[in-house]
């Protein structure tokens, strides 16, 4: 029998090309392998969109489009919203009472978003827990393993803790510690060399339109050191040559060649990039297109793998509450 695995992403606006080197292209590899379970985690979002979700629905509709273009195919993996799984939040509440803490606190991910994220209030209970719901997303079908960037590296491991104190206060193994499954990609740098993500607001959109893609190039940042067209460039050093690398590596050699002799300047690798970018683009969004003219079809993939996962998830806290005297 296949391996299993969960993942998913919250839906608070469009997909960028971080998300998919970051997660959908492994993803997509992946459902060959595991017995894949991706879900569009709304209850996430809600925690930090609380104030104004009216983006919400549309951007979950919206993200799902961009998941099948990419490749994500509903033979394969059981596709399906967070929040039409009510077991989500049962198990969150379990996990929760058993949670120090000081676990949650002391979370590099939480303490980085606060400090950098100042156009929401993040300071709430909820956004605190968000390690634990996530736990229970990957205990409730008990994955053996959760495709992930190197930020969420701590949230796994503390659901691994979580696991690894509800097995041993109930006595039962009930629950496998998840192993991360990385990508070759940890990290796409934004725009502003940050980061890639819609809070920073430095990203290129999957559905992003040619005009748009060449706008925010020619913004990108780049070899600090180079400041004049005859100065020797350092590549390795640069954003845009990252975007190289990762989407036209056949020419990444020849730029690094150029721009460390000073024979090319930031402007032509730019231009350069961008048509690139709009031609790997082009494909994804043709099949976005296509998926949109057939919406009802969209909502079929949704509510079979709500099914699916609500079946499995029922299995899980049923045995949950036995072992801690729930009827």
């Amino acid at each position: 029998m296949k391996k299993r695995i969960l993942s998913g992403m919250r839906p608070t606006g469009k997909l960028h090309l971080g998300h998919l080197a970051g997660a959908l292209d492994n993803w997509v590899r992946l459902q060959d392998e595991y017995e894949c379970f991706f879900m569009v985690a709304d209850w996430h979002a809600l925690m930090s969109e609380y104030a104004d979700p009216k983006n919400l629905k549309d951007s979950i509709f919206d993200n799902v489009v961009d998941w099948l273009a990419c490749g994500l195919d509903p033979e394969k993996s059981t596709i399906f919203i967070q929040s039409h799984v009510k077991e989500h939040l049962e198990l969150d509440f379990i996990l929760s009472v058993i949670t120090p803490l000081g676990w949650l606190e002391r979370c590099p991910t939480y303490k980085e978003q606060l400090r950098e994220i100042t156009n929401r209030d993040l300071s709430t209970y909820g956004f605190l827990g968000y390690p634990v719901l996530q736990a229970a997303d990957i205990l409730l079908y008990k994955a053996n393993a959760v495709p992930v960037g190197e930020d969420q590296l701590p949230h796994l491991e503390l659901t691994r803790e979580i696991a690894r104190k509800f097995n041993h206060l109930y006595k039962k193994n009930i629950f496998p510690e998840p192993e991360a499954l990385l990508t070759k990609v940890r990290r796409l740098n934004g725009l502003d060399g940050r980061k890639m993500s819609k809070s920073y607001n430095n990203f290129i959109a999957l559905s992003e339109g040619p005009e748009a893609v060449r706008k925010k190039v020619q913004t990108m940042f780049t070899d600090p050191q180079k400041i004049k067209l005859s100065d020797d460039g350092h590549p390795e050093q640069c954003n845009l040559f990252n975007y190289y690398n990762l989407f036209f590596p056949d020419k990444a050699k020849e730029v690094k060649q150029l721009c460390s002799k000073a024979e090319r300047g930031c402007t032509a690798c730019k231009k350069e990039l961008a048509e690139i970018l709009i031609g790997f683009l082009a494909p994804i969004q043709d099949k976005r297109s296509r998926y949109l003219k057939n919406k009802d079809d969209i909502f079929d993939i949704l509510d079979a793998g709500a099914k699916k996962a609500s079946s499995m998830a029922a299995k899980s806290i049923a045995e949950v509450k036995t072992l801690i005297g729930l009827i």
